[in-house]
């Protein structure tokens, strides 16, 4: 018989440029642990499973970064999903509870990254061994190899075809980073929260085209948490008002829809996205039209996009008309990452679907602030690595 899982406590760090702060990696996951269980008012001495993410660190950092918020002796499992790590730590721990192995688990992640743009996952730029070979492959068959960043560059050739398929234009996709820009001025955890116009962002560096500097996310430090526990410790512990359901969960991997059709918007995740998707939704018994805020991952603008027609909230193809009508922020019909997003809040790895989780969480208790989502009861995370993983997480107020 499965439980009900529940996030009572959530915690991050700021999140930083690297090498601004003289921290190590367990520096800011004691950070983001100790705020999580302040903010559940649970004792770490409760804590019965750790699930920790990372994908720069060695093997065991988990356990290094947990051996400072106490030394119990509990199972720590240590997790590297590449961008999608965050919230394969918070699906480790959900289903350790709902499982009934244990009735409160910390998910933790963090990254401590060096300053540049993200290589291609295997280091020295060598793709015949990289865990995303087939992925590259993809993109160098239907568009070559160029000299920018290599996350850049299939992102980048995701969002040509996107344009030439779609008739998706610049100005659309740096709406994108212009709204979450917006967003992230009202976010202190956030390592930017400059706003810039749409044509700021089109004038900005390009990376790769038609991706200019304020389209994508950059490396960041910093660490995120949750604590997920059941229902009978929520009872037991008085925390129905801190209370957080995980309504549905689904992860996916790539399929053959990822490879056959040689287009790097499906290379990207799009089919993956949708499959947890619409496996999240049948989990849940939600749809995307009782969502009311959705943290989704906008490595770069044009991710944002297609993420909106994985999830349904949108046809194919028409996702830059969506965010282009204002549909995507304030005063439209979802607000879509209010905290900033990846492009604006930062993109430390491990870290990453934490930080969206803890957003929701303070979205649905309405503590968000001068950012709060009025009257928020549902809440969609997507979390998105290469490689490839893809987790939509629903969250519900308890």
């Amino acid at each position: 018989m499965t439980t009900k899982a529940y996030v009572v406590g959530v915690g991050m760090t700021k999140f930083e440029k690297p090498e601004t702060r003289d921290w190590q990696y367990w520096d800011m996951a004691k950070e983001a642990g100790t705020a999580a269980l302040a903010d559940a008012g649970v004792p770490y001495a409760r804590v019965e499973q750790a699930a920790v993410g990372y994908c720069f660190q060695a093997s065991t950092a988990g356990q290094r970064a947990v051996y400072e918020l106490g030394l119990s002796g509990i199972p720590v499992y240590n997790l590297n999903n590449n961008c999608a790590t965050g919230s394969t730590a918070l699906m480790t721990a959900r289903q350790f509870v709902e499982g009934g192995i244990a009735d409160c688990v910390l998910a933790l992640g963090f990254e401590k990254m060096s300053r540049g743009s993200l290589g291609g996952g295997s280091g020295a730029g060598d793709f015949a061994t990289s865990p995303v070979a087939r992925h590259y492959g993809i993109m160098a068959a239907a568009h070559g190899f160029e000299m920018s960043p290599p996350t850049a560059q299939i992102f980048g050739n995701a969002a040509r075809e996107h344009m030439e398929r779609y008739g998706t234009t610049e100005a659309q996709l740096a709406a994108v980073g212009a709204k979450n820009h917006r967003h992230s001025a009202n976010n202190p955890n956030a390592q930017f929260q400059d706003v810039h116009t749409v044509e700021e962002i089109l004038a900005a560096k390009t990376v790769h085209r038609p991706l200019t500097k304020l389209q994508c996310s950059p490396t960041s430090d910093g660490a995120a948490a949750a604590l997920v526990v059941s229902e009978r410790f929520v009872d037991e512990h008085g925390l129905r008002g801190r209370a957080v359901e995980i309504a549905g969960q689904a992860m996916t991997t790539d399929t053959e829809e990822s490879f056959a059709s040689g287009s790097c918007i499906d290379a990207v995740g799009r089919p993956m996205s949708r499959a947890a998707a619409r496996l999240a939704y049948e989990r849940s018994g939600l749809g995307i039209e009782e969502v009311d805020v959705v943290e989704l991952h906008d490595c770069f603008s044009v991710n944002e996009l297609l993420t909106y027609e994985a999830l349904g909230m949108c046809e194919e193809g028409a996702s830059g008309k969506l965010v282009e009508s204002g549909a995507t922020t304030y005063g439209g019909r979802w607000v879509v990452n209010p905290s900033g997003g990846l492009i604006s809040k930062g993109h430390p790895l491990g870290a990453t679907g934490l930080a969206q989780a803890a957003e929701l969480v303070w979205q649905l208790r309405g503590e968000a602030g001068a950012r709060q989502v009025a009257g928020a009861r549902v809440g969609l995370a997507h979390n998105i690595g290469l490689g490839g993983a893809a987790v939509v997480t629903l969250l519900r107020k308890a």
